[in-house]
């Protein structure tokens, strides 16, 4: 018989709510952490840290927020506690510098794993993850699901002719991520917008490399923080005389000034998941939300019964 696990699903990078759990599990367990301002939070050491009276030296997380309660537990989870198979959900703040690209720069990846892990998690399940190589942190394993398949499903149900259709990349860094999501779209051309980036959140696009020309540009992307980088694509995208533009991501972070670039009728449609939940002042005319609820309730399944997960991307 297999023994009792206990799952801490990092569902988005942001937030999450009920109704992505309630088809799959009775009992939920939600813990969010937030900044108040929901931008993106860095950590940096500017100095030496000292250690005085014998005290180890701290760091506030996310802007002094408490962290979810079955973190801050310093205890060891007992043989009594590990017959608790509830889903347990925690979502942190995105931060782009998951990994260290400069001196003194925290590597807060490696610190929520170690967090949940000390927690008493044995596996983890992640969606989407704005860095891959994040798994790498992790001691225990981890599987990463991605939100493609519900929205390659919603795409399929459109009349859009796939002669029509070419797959665009707002940045260099997701081209992988394109080419795949083209490769499901009946091989779908593709098209990178060449960008630079002069300070964080702020973005501007330089030219574009392919011809979106008469097309129905769908631009593919893991978060729209901003949208400022999303935005400036789309306008490029119009300018080289693409017909419509769709801008399809898994999490629609959509911190200030994002709604208002997002509904200024650059785009056809905006369609994201629901990993964030979306408060009803951010919903515009645009936007299409899909359900991940299925996609995740197939995963925990499969990793239940030790069945392939891959499998659901292929």
């Amino acid at each position: 018989m297999t023994s009792p696990t206990n799952f801490v699903a990092v569902i988005s990078i942001h937030y999450q709510q009920h109704v992505l759990c309630k088809s799959f599990v009775a009992d939920v367990e939600v813990a969010t952490t937030t900044t108040p301002d929901g931008l993106d939070e860095r950590c940096k050491v500017g100095e030496t840290m000292k250690i005085e009276n014998g005290a180890h030296p701290s760091i506030s997380f996310i802007n002094g927020q408490p962290l979810p309660g079955f973190l801050t537990s310093m205890a060891r989870v007992g043989p009594a506690d590990r017959a608790d198979t509830r889903l347990r959900i925690f979502s942190g703040t995105a931060n782009p510098a998951l990994a260290q690209t400069q001196g003194r720069e925290s590597i807060g990846a490696k610190l929520v794993a170690n967090q949940i892990t000390e927690a008493g998690a044995h596996r983890v399940i992640a969606c989407d993850l704005h860095s891959g190589q994040s798994m790498g942190y992790f001691d225990i394993p981890i599987d990463h699901v991605y939100g493609q398949p519900v929205i390659l499903d919603y795409l399929a149900s459109k009349t859009i002719c796939s002669n029509d259709l070419v797959v665009v990349s707002p940045d260099v860094g997701g081209v992988a991520r394109a080419r795949a999501f083209a490769k499901k779209l009946s091989d779908a051309p593709l098209a990178i917008v060449d960008k630079r980036r002069h300070e964080h959140n702020v973005a501007e696009v330089m030219n574009l490399i392919g011809d979106v020309r008469g097309k129905v540009a769908v631009m593919v992307d893991d978060m729209i923080d901003t949208a400022g980088t999303i935005a400036k694509g789309a306008e490029l995208l119009h300018q080289e005389g693409a017909r419509e533009v769709y801008a399809c991501t898994t999490h629609g972070v959509f911190s200030p000034p994002a709604i208002e670039r997002l509904s200024s009728g650059l785009f056809q449609e905006v369609i994201i998941t629901n990993t964030i939940p979306m408060s009803e002042q951010n919903y515009f005319p645009q936007l299409t939300v899909l359900s991940v609820a299925n996609l995740l309730g197939e995963t925990i399944w499969r990793v239940h019964d030790d069945c392939s997960v891959s499998s659901i991307f292929q």
